[in-house]
């Protein structure tokens, strides 16, 4: 009888064995021993560094052969946008924690201080290490005691897109920020992008008027984030024309998955936080699908130049706290009722939305306290009415820094404008006319 244990054994053999077993184990594990001793790849020598907009990466030094970190898990209050605070929890004064990179190879040593009213863990993400420092409170280690400083201590055996978060009283302590990421550039790798951004997607409840996220919050969210920062107060990517770009995304959001979009190019998607996705399965896109819990790495040459939108596509998740429970008024004709209300009710009074949301950040109106419009902030053109989880990557020809160039200037005759009338007689276009069903009718036959 052939087992299950001899036909594995035999294929393995017939196959070379090290090939027949990249199929089985995660696609970026590799063969590297727990306890080897590499050299040190220096950022920027032997890899492009990360780059997380709004944030940092943790600084780290060399202790007898290890790279040692940092995290301390603390209150930290936190501004997504300017106009918007929140008492949040954080590591090291930020929220999100700091990004950590390293190199698949390295044997890092992080220690954790915890700040916090309430005991804490940190489960590394994704990553291959030993149970006994994979994080999970009363589990695989006890938790970390307000006062108390826990050392974890494992050798990368992998790269790729990871994540570290809270794994105690996840509901309150993730909803609150504890998370971060932790990015394993690869000891040899293929080839090497000019500009490597990552981006942790998370959603929150702050009620408007108020500073504390609620981490009881299940299904009804109003900010939505990128790096904990919403629009108009996320910082813009900016790349050279003709660089290979490279853009991380991971979602620890509580509840929603998170369909991001880039404009003015098509994309590959290169990487699960499972590892490299195969050239041959590679998806060409304009949309990738963030799961909660999961991340996805995206990788496209920067040759269209301009100031390109990045956002989630998920309509409602482009706004922020004051569209949250607004009354439906689309086509609502008020008449005289807004001067019948001001002069005996609410001398402010005005209908709002009965033609949309768009210009509501413009309006001027106070709003409460600690609380922002429902979207958007100044354009080159006009208010962009957009908010929340959106960004600009920006594109240009020329530049000698990657330091925010401003807005983009378009070359003459690429903006779309107001049609002018010769235009509109020259190409039999009838802004007035009104289509017949037998208009509509023709126009699908010709088509």
């Amino acid at each position: 009888m052939i087992t299950r244990r001899r036909f594995l054994t035999g294929t393995a053999a017939a196959a070379g064995g090290a090939s027949f077993l990249r199929g089985v184990i995660p696609a970026n594990a590799q063969t590297i021993s727990p306890t080897v001793t590499v050299p040190l790849a220096q950022p920027g020598r032997d890899y492009t560094p990360t780059i997380t907009p709004n944030n940092v990466s943790l600084p780290w030094k060399i202790v007898d052969g290890a790279k040692v970190y940092h995290l301390i898990a603390e209150e930290v209050k936190h501004e997504f946008a300017p106009g918007l605070e929140a008492f949040c929890w954080g590591f090291n004064g930020r929220v999100h924690g700091p990004t950590i990179e390293a190199v698949e190879g390295d044997r890092v040593r992080i220690y954790v201080t915890n700040k916090l009213p309430a005991a804490t863990s940190i489960h590394w993400h994704g990553i291959i290490l030993p149970n006994g420092m994979d994080g999970i409170s009363g589990l695989t280690q006890p938790p970390i005691k307000p006062g108390e400083t826990f050392k974890y201590e494992f050798t990368l055996r992998q790269h790729g897109t990871h994540m570290y978060h809270s794994h105690h009283d996840e509901m309150t302590q993730m909803a609150l920020g504890l998370m971060g990421l932790f990015i394993i550039h690869p000891r040899q790798p293929k080839y090497r992008v000019d500009r490597d951004f990552a981006f942790m997607l998370s959603e929150w409840r702050i009620d408007v008027g108020t500073m504390r996220p609620n981490p009881n919050e299940m299904t009804d969210f109003n900010v939505f984030s990128m790096n904990a920062r919403i629009f108009p107060g996320t910082e813009p990517m900016v790349a050279k024309l003709g660089d290979r770009v490279r853009i991380r995304f991971v979602n620890l959001s509580a509840m929603d998955h998170h369909p991001m979009h880039l404009h003015g190019h098509t994309f590959r998607v290169v990487e699960t936080d499972g590892g490299q996705i195969p050239e041959s399965a590679q998806q060409i896109e304009t949309t990738v699908l963030v799961q909660v819990g999961s991340a996805r790495a995206i990788e496209f040459v920067a040759d269209n130049p301009g100031d390109w939108p990045v956002h989630c596509h998920m309509t409602h998740h482009t706004m922020t706290q004051m569209g949250d429970k607004f009354p439906n008024t689309i086509g609502v004709k008020p008449g005289k009722l807004d001067e019948k209300i001001r002069s005996s009710l609410l001398p402010g009074y005005m209908t709002m939305g009965e033609t949309g949301m768009a210009d509501m950040g413009t309006m001027g109106m106070p709003v409460p306290r600690n609380s922002l419009p429902m979207m958007g902030g100044p354009g080159p053109f006009d208010y962009i009415a957009m908010g929340g989880m959106f960004t600009v990557i920006k594109i240009r020809e020329g530049i000698t820094s990657y330091d925010d160039p401003g807005w983009y200037r378009h070359p003459e005759g690429t903006v779309a404008s107001l049609a002018a009338a010769d235009a509109l007689r020259r190409d039999g276009i009838d802004a007035t006319a009104t289509p017949s069903k037998s208009d509509e009718h023709m126009g699908h036959h010709h088509g």
